[in-house]
């Protein structure tokens, strides 16, 4: 997309499809979010892997890209 672009470029179309995409991932990510937080092993997962992280039980990209 043109950096330069203006809204005034769009059609009024255009704009409500574009504002209409957004809000619609927008509440997907809210409700995948809601979702997962509201999984006792999804929490049980992320309490894992900051302990993991505190004791250094982790890799860089490097390391796991082989870069």
């Amino acid at each position: 997309m043109n950096v330069k672009s203006k809204v005034k470029d769009l059609t009024v179309d255009e704009l409500k499809s574009l504002i209409s995409e957004v809000v619609k991932e927008s509440i997907e990510d809210l409700i995948e979010d809601i979702l997962a937080l509201s999984s006792e092993s999804y929490l049980r997962s992320i309490e894992e892997a900051r302990k993991d992280y505190k004791e250094g039980k982790v890799k860089t990209l490097e390391e796991i890209a082989d870069v």
